[in-house]
């Protein structure tokens, strides 16, 4: 084979597996929520917390007399497999909205709907990963009988959660590890779409300020 041929050959081989890859990753489904460099694609919420993008993640500061803030996907989303990473304050309690909204449909109005708690797990354990309602007047949707503390949070370390939600059932996951399995008609009625939200919880006077920060935010449409 000639020079000239082979490397053409070679080219079109190239060519042919990063279509390949290409096509693969398109029906693979996934789409990062976090470009790694701003917040395009985000809106703030409620509260007057802070959010900044630092080395590749987002940083959720605490602001002292700030009731809870959001930062929240201009997307919404029904069915969907969310993955991300987070690392919080051991003081902070935080968490992920799915499928939420606002009361009255406005920006400024109260954030309210499923809530993937966060939080550290301490000396006996905690109960991150499982569902809160925010702002719903039902308090946790996961049952006090399958809410059982647990230390799969890892306290002052990356932790990766993993969320389906598919119609009634919401599932999560934290390092691998099985959490919440929530089937709840009810929630679903009135959420059954709606933003993805990462929050800063509000502190009391004379604490904080607290950080948590989050990476590799991705979702995938079922």
């Amino acid at each position: 084979m000639k020079p000239q041929i082979r490397n053409l050959s070679a080219v079109l081989a190239i060519c042919v597996l990063t279509s390949a890859a290409s096509a693969q990753a398109a029906d693979d489904g996934w789409v990062a929520l976090f470009d790694g460099k701003s917040l395009d694609g985000f809106v703030q919420k409620n509260g007057t917390a802070t959010y900044r993008v630092e080395d590749g993640t987002i940083v959720g500061k605490t602001n002292e007399g700030s009731p809870n803030s959001f930062l929240c996907t201009e997307k919404l989303y029904g069915d969907f497999e969310l993955e991300f990473e987070v690392k919080c304050a051991n003081e902070l309690n935080s968490g992920v909205q799915i499928r939420s909204q606002t009361k009255d449909g406005t920006n400024d109005g109260r954030v309210n709907g499923p809530q993937v708690e966060i939080e550290a797990s301490g000396a006996n354990g905690a109960e991150s990963g499982y569902i809160y309602g925010e702002a719903t007047g039902r308090g946790w949707l996961t049952t006090d009988a399958d809410r059982k503390p647990h230390k799969h949070f890892k306290d002052g370390e990356w932790n990766k959660y993993r969320v389906v939600a598919k119609g009634s059932h919401i599932q999560t996951w934290i390092n691998g590890e099985p959490v919440a399995d929530l089937t709840d008609e009810d929630i679903f009625k009135t959420h059954p779409k709606g933003f993805i939200g990462l929050q800063v919880h509000g502190i009391k006077k004379g604490s904080g300020p607290y950080e948590v920060a989050w990476r590799n935010l991705r979702i995938r449409e079922l």
